[in-house]
């Protein structure tokens, strides 16, 4: 077992040098692995779940199955896309339970606190937006997620690990488990059908 003086902090250690701690039996340099990426799982987790007990109920989940699988991860990917594609699963399976148990379940693309990512004025808004100007924004805002909550769920997953979390091509491609090319495609499906949803309010715009 390691000592506190033997393991990097998590701002010095690579998550490689974690991962193999870890998985030779040093459970602080997992918890290292949870400090790091916490938010942002329950960030992920939350996209998908409205309630946010239920996404730290999931995003504890996830890192408890990460554990429990840790000796099989290889280095394959980026330990972080591993992790992503365990806390996608666990998501989906927990929509698919409770859709058998009646609730009523969406994705909730708004980010749950939306100080964690602030939506983006309109350079025209920035300096002078009037009230109309900014009840066509919040419209806009709000038709956005509505068409994001409407699309099928790998359309949905494929554009949230885009366009909210960041991820790469390749990265998305690991956590969904999917070829690049179908990313691609999924993404841009998921785009075009915002746009198209969106595109009445946009010809309508005073900007």
């Amino acid at each position: 077992m390691a000592t506190h003086s033997t393991l990097p902090a998590a701002d010095s250690a690579t998550d490689q040098e974690l991962v193999l701690r870890a998985q030779q039996g040093d459970r602080r340099a997992f918890d290292l692995l949870v400090l790091k990426y916490q938010h942002r799982v329950l960030r992920l987790v939350g996209r998908f779940v409205r309630d946010q007990d239920q996404a730290f109920d999931l995003a504890q989940e996830a890192f408890i199955k990460a554990y429990r699988a840790l000796g099989n991860f290889r280095g394959e990917s980026q330990f972080y896309t591993w992790l992503y594609r365990i806390a996608v699963n666990t998501a989906k399976n927990q929509l698919v339970a409770d859709a058998r148990e009646g609730y009523s379940v969406s994705l909730n693309s708004g980010g749950g606190d939306e100080s964690d990512e602030p939506m983006t004025e309109p350079e025209a808004l920035r300096d002078h937006a009037s009230p109309e100007d900014m009840a066509a924004t919040a419209e806009l805002e709000a038709e956005i997620h509505a068409a994001i909550r409407a699309l099928p769920e790998d359309l949905r997953t494929a554009l949230t690990l885009r366009e909210m979390e960041g991820l790469s091509y390749e990265e998305i491609a690991v956590v969904m488990n999917c070829p690049i090319g179908t990313v691609r495609s999924r993404i841009f499906r998921a785009r075009e059908a915002v746009e198209e949803r969106i595109r009445p309010l946009l010809d309508a715009s005073p900007w």
